[in-house]
This record gives C-alpha cells, sequence and structure tokens, in this order.
C-alpha cells in the first residue's frame, strides 16, 4: 500500500527539485555557451521528467507546480531569471505548463512499472507532451495576443524548436537512464517507495 500523507521527508526533497528546476532554466548563466541564435538552453525539461520519476506523479506534479507558482508571483526562477505575472503570457509559458502535466505522467507510468523500458517510454513521452503544449502555446502567443508582426506560421513555430527538441530528446533518455540507475542504487530503500 502506497503512502497517503505528505512528511517532511517529501517536502524536503520536494523542494529539491524546485530549486533543480530553477537552476536548470538558467544553467546558462554559468556556462552562457549553451544557447541557439541566443535563445538559452535549458534543462528544464530533464529535471521535470525526473521529479515525475523520482516523486511520483502526485509529489513530482506538484513540486513542479510550486516552482510554476513561484516564477508566476515573482521569483527570478524561470529562464534568463524571469517571473512575474507578465510571464502567463509570454511565448514560453506553455512550457512551463507543461512541466507540470508531464511530470504527472511521466510519473503515473513508472509508478507500477519499474522497468528500464518503462523509465525510458515515459521519458519519451514527457518530451512528447513538453512539446506538444508548450509549442502549441508559443504558437497562440505569438498569433492572438503578443501584437502585430509577433505571429509565426504553425510550420515555423515547429521547425525553430527543432534544435531544442532534438537536445531535449537526448537529455529525456539521459533522465531515464540516470533515474533507473537511482531507482536500483538508493530509491528503492528511502521513504519514498516504502508502504504506510
Amino acid at each position: 500500500m502506497k503512502r497517503s500523507r505528505t512528511s517532511a521527508y517529501d517536502m524536503t526533497i520536494g523542494a529539491m527539485f524546485v530549486a533543480l528546476m530553477a537552476v536548470g532554466a538558467n544553467i546558462t548563466a554559468v556556462a552562457p555557451f549553451l544557447s541557439i541564435m541566443n535563445v538559452p538552453l535549458t534543462l528544464q525539461t530533464f529535471f521535470a521528467i525526473l521529479a515525475g520519476i523520482v516523486l511520483g506523479s502526485r509529489l513530482g506534479g506538484f513540486a513542479i507546480f510550486v516552482y510554476a507558482a513561484l516564477g508566476i508571483v515573482g521569483a527570478p526562477v524561470f529562464a534568463e531569471f524571469s517571473g512575474g505575472v507578465s510571464t502567463i503570457i509570454s511565448p514560453t509559458f506553455g512550457f512551463v505548463l507543461s512541466f507540470i502535466v508531464l511530470a504527472f505522467i511521466v510519473g503515473k507510468i513508472v509508478e507500477n512499472n519499474r522497468r528500464f523500458s518503462m523509465y525510458m517510454t515515459a521519458s519519451i513521452i514527457g518530451v512528447i507532451i513538453n512539446y506538444f503544449i508548450g509549442v502549441n502555446g508559443m504558437y497562440a502567443a505569438l498569433n492572438f495576443w503578443m501584437g502585430e508582426g509577433a505571429g509565426i506560421s504553425y510550420a515555423l513555430a515547429w521547425t525553430s524548436m527543432m534544435p531544442f527538441l532534438i537536445k531535449d530528446f537526448a537529455l529525456a533518455l539521459l533522465a531515464g537512464a540516470f533515474a533507473y540507475r537511482l531507482e536500483k542504487g538508493i530509491l528503492h530503500r528511502t521513504p519514498l517507495r516504502q508502504a504506510v
């Protein structure tokens, strides 16, 4: 039987993933060469997938929700140290929302089936969710509320994201493999996996 209550341990490890998401969003602050066409690369998809796999659907989704809420209320946790209510209408906010959904779904996929193949499958599904929500959100923002001249075609919205998509697919596979090693090494002995 799974634990039904959130413990101090859960909150602590959940907070760690909130911090990792903030660091992953701004990795170019310490590695400025990690950008494509002046757009910073991030590790948010990597950490969101890890959150779902490691923490499970409920806690993983909640940790990423807390990260998004912190950014909305003004903490500089989004890419390029941005934050605030205005980010809700930015072209990249769809990606932020997608992290919550993907963490929940990825966690749900592996919760009852912790085989390596499921970790990899869940990670790939996580990237698909990330880009489906994120690119459609970007397209909507640029074409419906960003102002005249901001719009792009749907095809261009997708093709412009190809370098990032390739990077995130590779990192997703790395996240799945890394999480599986963690599971076999230490996670199966932690309170995250123990019954009530």
